[in-house]
């Protein structure tokens, strides 16, 4: 008798070539003009220059000498473009404001004139070819810095198989531009740009039995990788920016109506105030002294059990307030009232209220995001006294710590974990051992302060 197939198998096979197929492209994608960078706009609307400047670039290199990271095999690829001679020759056209002249490929172009002048003269024509334009400005500098993993972070959870993470990662890339008279040899101005680059990758998926001998395994993610080229890109349109404007205000060269420059310089310092509200780091980071100040109140939802006596203690949801007064920067008198069950199953379960005084110390309390840990203590009460214990009140030293993130002044969320080890023994009823019984939460809520403080 034949053998039937098994459908499971033939099931498998067939999602595996639909997903295969899903995969594919579907199409090629048509070639697309260059991407522009963020400053490109801008710098096309600076206003008309009194006469541009004629200005010569031999080599805007990278100076960096860094290579991509790897962590299978030696990578000789450079971690930036060696192309940024071309990026700055043509945000020096999109400005308006210089006539650049050749001079990275000089040679060729000398070659080039002698090759003309050779066969001018062997046909017979002495006329002679124009003279090459002198720069009366040279733009040099470079690519000076490219720091990799400045920030790096993630998050994660996995339960029973079953999770999603994501992680981040913060480079930069600096550029330095300088103009040089070619009549004195003087520097005339210097300005340098920082650009930041992104890259951020989020994955998930399933590893678990579904049954026996039935393994589901899935999984999906994607990858954001801020392209080097565009950041190097937008560095160097907005240093071009910058040279122009300062080249202006110290009389370097002049715009041909100075009261349409004067206001685009105006609307220019505005959007540099705007976005240079929140004082920055080395990081990149925006610092605030007073994120964190004054009373904050925190509505927040806890799960939590003990450690005691007996085996298979409840794990009971409750809920807890909190009043936080930051006697500094990054120090907390913190108030936290809860309110939940504790219990062990077939044996007891109760209802009780705490109370603990804490100080907090938060790590960084300049940033969004901000690691916190504290210490106290406080006192754990049933609501009446119950028939096994010897007393209606437990006194306990309390400690928590977690990560508190501020959206802005007024609201924020937390997550964490406080923990209790409880001074007097027997709050199960029983006091036994030099051990105490402890109880521990896990912590989220919701924080906002009051204008009114």
């Amino acid at each position: 008798m034949r053998r039937l197939f098994d459908i499971p198998l033939i099931l498998s096979a067939a999602l595996l070539w639909g997903c295969a197929s899903t995969l594919r492209p579907f199409q090629t994608e048509r070639v697309t003009p260059g991407l522009q960078s963020k400053v490109h706009d801008s710098l096309q609307k600076l206003p008309s220059p009194q006469e541009k400047v004629v200005a010569a670039v031999y080599r805007f290199r990278d100076q960096t000498g860094q290579y991509k990271p790897s962590e299978q095999v030696a990578s000789w690829s450079t971690a930036v473009t060696q192309g940024a001679t071309s990026i700055l020759i043509k945000a020096m056209e999109n400005s308006g404001w210089f006539m650049p002249i050749e001079r990275e490929g000089l040679s060729n172009l000398l070659n080039e004139r002698k090759i003309i002048q050779a066969t001018r003269q062997a046909h017979g024509d002495n006329q002679q070819l124009r003279p090459l334009l002198f720069a009366g400005v040279i733009l040099e500098g470079g690519i000076i810095g490219y720091d990799t993993n400045i920030i790096t972070g993630g998050a994660g959870l996995r339960y029973l198989g079953t999770g999603v993470s994501g992680q981040f990662r913060k480079d930069q890339v600096t550029i330095y531009l300088r103009a040089v008279s070619t009549t004195t040899g003087r520097i005339l101005k210097t300005v340098h740009t920082t650009k930041s680059i992104i890259s951020e990758k989020l994955d998930s998926g399933a590893f678990r039995f579904v049954d026996t001998n039935r393994l589901l395994e899935a999984e999906a993610g994607y990858s954001f990788n801020e392209p080097p080229v565009l950041a190097v890109t937008e560095a160097i349109d907005e240093a071009v920016r910058e040279l122009v404007i300062d080249g202006v205000k110290d009389n370097l060269w002049s715009p041909a109506d100075t009261s349409s420059f004067d206001q685009y310089v105006q609307d220019y310092q505005y959007q540099k105030q705007k976005e240079a509200v929140l004082e920055k780091n080395y990081f990149g980071l925006a610092e605030q002294p007073k994120l964190r100040s004054g009373l904050n109140l925190s509505a927040n939802f806890i799960y939590g059990s003990h450690i005691g006596s007996y085996a298979n203690a409840n794990q009971n949801p409750g809920v807890a307030l909190d009043g936080e007064y930051f006697l500094n920067n990054g120090l907390a008198l913190n108030l936290n009232l809860q309110r939940s069950s504790i219990g062990s199953q077939n044996v007891f379960s109760r209802p009780f209220s705490s109370g603990d005084l804490m100080l907090n110390a938060y790590l960084t309390p300049e940033y969004k995001l901000s690691p916190y840990i504290g210490v106290g203590g406080g006192v754990l009460a049933y609501d009446t006294k119950p028939d096994f214990a010897d007393s209606r009140f437990f006194p306990a030293a309390a400690g928590e710590a977690g990560l508190d993130y501020r959206f802005n002044n007024w609201l924020g969320f937390k997550i964490g974990v406080n923990y209790r080890y409880v001074i007097r023994d027997g709050i199960d009823g029983i006091s036994q051992g030099t051990i105490h019984e402890q109880q521990w939460n896990i912590v989220t809520g919701v924080t906002i302060k009051p204008k009114i403080f």
